[in-house]
């Protein structure tokens, strides 16, 4: 970004193409984490049939699903989320309690009391300064059987903290597409972990997905050409003086 701004060029991105592909992908690890898919799946290859017996997974209808941000992909996995039967809460400091309401979703003002009251907490906000969004106080400020989702940015845990709270069972179990480190070092515990359902950061790398980045791109070229392109789309539209209809 700071070599094309130098220059004058304008960085463009492609905005809301992957929005459908990350919410499936929570709502995925959702319920792989609430119905122990994984645990399941190796069980049932290694002749351990006999986990079916142990009740541990729950549903997701009638829980509690507290989205911590309410942009597209959380107003998308809060969409699937009631398909499911679910109770929606939302929690954007950056929308008001109206717009959120709009959307078919409880506002809620306080981040660790709507902690308190969910059965999943999924985050759907962007890394910014200033520590993680979840770390050991809003862990223990969870259920003891809530199950935590992150498919947004592996900073926003506190990844030590997690490991912890699901080892000594103040955490009923979580799921993440993100770490702090990516990939994640080899002896990160997190990967030892039986309480945690991982995916390689691929919640947006569908095959659909990355017809849409194609399309979108070609899109963002022809229409800067034409003087068309949307200044919204330019990360550096402000440094470089972009303007274009």
């Amino acid at each position: 970004e700071k070599a094309l701004t130098a220059r004058g060029i304008p960085l463009a991105v492609v905005g809301d193409v992957n929005s459908r592909a990350v919410a499936e992908h929570t709502l995925m690890l959702m319920l792989a984490a609430a119905r122990r898919t994984v645990a399941h799946d190796r069980a049932t290859r290694e002749g351990g049939w006999n986990i079916r017996n142990r009740f541990e997974t729950i549903e997701l209808d009638g829980k509690a699903l507290l989205l911590v941000g309410f942009g597209r992909i959380g107003r998308r996995v809060a969409e699937l989320a009631r398909a499911f039967g679910m109770r929606v809460l939302a929690h954007d400091p950056y929308m008001s309690a109206d717009a959120i309401a709009a959307q078919g979703a409880t506002p809620v003002a306080r981040l660790n009391e709507a902690l308190a009251a969910a059965d999943f907490v999924s985050l759907h906000v962007p890394l910014v300064a200033g520590g993680p969004v979840i770390g050991a106080r809003e862990l223990a400020a969870m259920k003891p059987t809530a199950i935590l989702i992150n498919a947004a940015r592996g900073g926003l845990v506190d990844e030590a903290a997690l490991d912890s709270a699901l080892r000594s069972g103040r955490l009923g179990g979580a799921a993440l597409d993100v770490f702090a480190r990516e990939p994640p070092a080899m002896d990160d515990p997190l990967l030892g972990n039986p309480g945690v359902t991982l995916s390689p950061h691929a919640a947006g790398l569908t095959a659909e997905c990355a017809a849409r980045m194609g399309a979108v791109s070609a899109q963002n070229i022809l229409d800067f050409f034409r003087g068309k392109l949307d200044p919204a789309l330019v990360v550096n539209a402000s440094a470089i003086g972009f303007r274009q209809s």
